[in-house]
């Protein structure tokens, strides 16, 4: 008798020990190369809502910490396993510095880990590249490390990428002078330059060059890990083009890595923020959620956070953290395979 009441027993176990994993539907693959990377079977995680614009996340390997922004309401948060999220410093990117036409988008965008832990600040409301200590203060004291060109303010720094040269590249589109109700850039007599440009500045040296002003609408910019090559996304608010264009820092050749067109028109989101993995692959903001992009242009993946604006890894690229659009005001991370 006793076997016949073991057999469902062990029926049961067989069965659960023979479920099947079921893949992640927000993660599509397009080439196996990236299974290398992304765990299809991983889950999203919601680590922030109610941030009304996130944007410019980095990671603190001093503190275990995301930092990262709302630019809307000019203020920088810090997230971690231990704490979850807390406001940690603002004002972030509007504190009075520089003349504005004070509309929304004025808080601090993208951000920066120095080598001596100090935070880098892309402020579009100071328009400046600004440093601040890492820690948390209601009264922030930034020190300028650069807000012009050829003596004319920048229209609003965006986002930044660092070289072991001690170089930082930026990019300075006018998006403190956008109009989220309109959907419009402003006109105003308080912008000096008349481009948007793509900068090097030289931590050491304090030398700023200018790479570029042939981009309309530069925004999310990282380096090649051989540093080689400097990835630049274009938006397409100006034009209607959406690209990631590529440029070669010894002669300073643009070309377009990959073209948004050839993705669907329906898909939502625009070319925003983005990382370069060690791989060399590119994760970056687009249309239908985060792509993942190889060095030589092809689409190897995508994963649907939902409209997102940019994303980062921790230093062991343990996680890819992504944050949301406007309409979709939150934080998230996913696990990655990790094969170091």
């Amino acid at each position: 008798m006793r076997y016949l009441f073991a057999l469902p027993f062990f029926l049961f176990c067989f069965s659960c020990s023979n479920t099947e994993k079921i893949a992640n539907p927000n993660i599509e693959t397009y080439d196996d190369s990236i299974l290398d990377i992304i765990d299809i079977y991983s889950e999203i995680e919601q680590l922030a809502d109610s941030i009304s614009l996130p944007e410019g996340p980095v990671w603190d390997k001093a503190s275990n910490s995301l930092l990262f922004v709302d630019v809307m309401n000019n203020k920088l948060f810090r997230w971690n396993e231990e704490e979850g999220t807390n406001l940690f410093i603002s004002p972030s990117g509007n504190t009075g510095y520089a003349p504005n036409v004070n509309l929304g988008l004025l808080g601090a965008n993208g951000l920066m880990i120095d080598g001596n832990g100090d935070i880098i600040v892309c402020q579009h409301g100071d328009r400046r590249i600004a440093k601040i200590e890492n820690a948390s203060t209601s009264s922030p004291n930034f020190t300028t490390l650069i807000d012009n060109y050829e003596g004319k303010r920048f229209n609003s720094p965006n986002d930044l990428t660092y070289s072991s040269a001690g170089d930082i590249y930026f990019t300075d589109p006018a998006f403190g002078f956008f109009n989220l109700e309109t959907f419009q850039f402003v006109e105003s007599e308080l912008r000096d330059l008349d481009f948007n440009g793509v900068f090097k500045y030289n931590l050491e040296s304090s030398q700023l060059s200018l790479i570029t002003d042939q981009i309309d609408l530069p925004n999310g910019i990282a380096l090649s890990p051989d540093e080689k090559t400097l990835y630049v996304n274009k938006m397409a608010v100006i034009d209607g083009s959406r690209k990631i264009l590529k440029i070669n820092l010894e002669n300073m050749e643009i070309s377009t890595l990959f073209d948004g067109a050839n993705l669907p028109q329906e898909d939502e989101g625009n070319f925003d923020g983005m990382k370069v993995h060690s791989s060399g692959n590119i994760f970056t903001s687009g249309p239908g959620g985060l792509l993942i992009i190889s060095p030589s242009g092809e689409l190897l993946g995508k994963i649907d956070f939902g409209p997102i604006t940019n994303c980062a890894f921790d230093d062991k690229e343990e996680y890819l953290y992504a944050t949301g659009f406007v309409n979709n005001p939150k934080v998230y991370r996913i696990k990655l395979k990790n094969n170091s």
